[in-house]
């Protein structure tokens, strides 16, 4: 491209150093010469040095309302002011503000990151008949804001919702570290989790595991707000000690977590979930980070989730309510070492050959570079 294309990501929920949005999407396109502005709120603890993105902060507000209202007309204004040929934005609560920044001359995606109508019904405060109102309204939203705009899918089932969606798959990026680090010696009978903590995604499952299994302690690293960390040690009891939960009330950034990884000869990655809609259809991007990092996996035994271990043949698939069938995937992981390592090595090939942001990546690229030439035809047209 002779001149520089300017694109806006704009998110007002997510971390400003969101692995999709920052590390993935922004670097790759600002790697492939475009101009990369994020409108987002400020990290206050660090700012990034590797590979900066041009960042615009918005304020942070401590209440959901005050955000929707308050801080999307905020990321509205400045990013109207850039004038960009592409607004990518990341949360339904921008819809209105793609929709008033998108014109002839432009082009403005929403990335669907969730399968936000199943996280509607889902909501523990929301009573059964809300739910569906709020549901109602919200796709009733989301169809009318977004006719005009395209759509970036994360997630493969996705495209059941929305077929004209283009699939740009929140696969990781192959970690060079990761390429290089050879497990040796015995595994430590320590479980790892990564990633946000809550209950739809088998905080309090996790949590027993040192019960279950006393020989073992579990670590999860990501964002866990403090009463839920609370209710996680209450549920381990006596083996709250082996309970390690980093990142209470607190966001834990890409390269601690992937630090995390190599810093212990883990005995496997975890994602024991309960059975809810929209995670037996969904492939984890946990999945293929312990893959990546040469880790087993123990997960809870969705069709989907079974099918993928099974594919791969990279874990055990265990129903999560079945305590001594977990106690047996622990059990098989630590007393047949060679097979655990090859586990481990099956899921890292396929992340190498296979299931990583580089694919992903020249999606991104091929596609930005076919809605503009596609806008840059219609103007001429016009």
């Amino acid at each position: 491209m002779d001149t520089p294309k300017q694109v806006v990501h704009m998110t007002t929920v997510h971390h400003p150093y969101d692995p999709r949005i920052y590390h993935k999407e922004c670097q790759s396109l600002q790697n492939a010469g475009y101009e990369v502005t994020l409108i987002a709120q400020e990290d206050e603890k660090e700012p990034q040095k590797a590979n900066p993105i041009h960042h615009i902060p918005v304020k942070q507000y401590s209440s959901r309302f005050k955000r929707i209202i308050f801080g999307t007309f905020e990321a509205y204004k400045k990013a109207r002011k850039l004038k960009a040929d592409v607004y990518h934005i990341h949360d339904p609560e921008l819809l209105p503000t793609a929709w008033l920044l998108k014109k002839k001359d432009n082009v403005v995606i929403y990335d669907i990151h969730e399968d936000y109508i199943t996280g509607i019904m889902q909501k523990d405060y929301l009573k059964t008949p809300l739910k569906k109102v709020v549901a109602t309204i919200y796709k009733f939203m989301e169809n009318f804001f977004s006719r005009n705009l395209e759509l970036c899918l994360a997630e493969k089932y996705y495209k059941e919702m929305y077929p004209r969606g283009k699939c740009i798959l929140n696969y990781p990026m192959v970690n060079e570290t990761f390429i290089t680090h050879v497990r040796v010696g015995p595994a430590e009978n320590k479980l790892l989790y990564t990633g946000n903590v809550s209950l739809v995604r088998g905080a309090l499952f996790h949590a027993r595991l040192p019960s279950i299994d006393t020989s073992i302690s579990v670590h999860l690293v990501g964002k866990c707000p403090s009463d839920l960390a609370a209710e996680m040690y209450a549920v381990s009891g006596n083996e709250k000690d082996n309970l390690v939960i980093e990142g209470i009330d607190s966001f834990v950034k890409k390269e601690e977590i992937d630090q995390r990884y190599l810093s212990r000869n883990w005995l496997a990655g975890i994602a024991i979930f309960p059975p809810t809609e929209h995670y037996m259809k969904k492939e984890l991007t946990k999945f293929f980070e312990y893959m990546n990092a040469g880790l087993p996996i123990i997960c809870s035994n969705f069709p989907v989730w079974k099918n993928f271990m099974d594919t791969y043949e990279c874990g055990i698939a265990v129903d999560p309510y079945n305590d001594k069938a977990i106690q047996e995937a622990i059990d098989y992981i630590r007393k047949n070492p060679d097979e655990a390592r090859r586990m481990g090595e099956n899921g890292k090939k396929a992340v190498l050959e296979e299931l990583n942001w580089r694919t992903e990546e020249q999606k991104l690229i091929a596609w930005y570079n076919k809605l503009l030439n596609q806008r840059g035809r219609a103007s001429m047209e016009g």
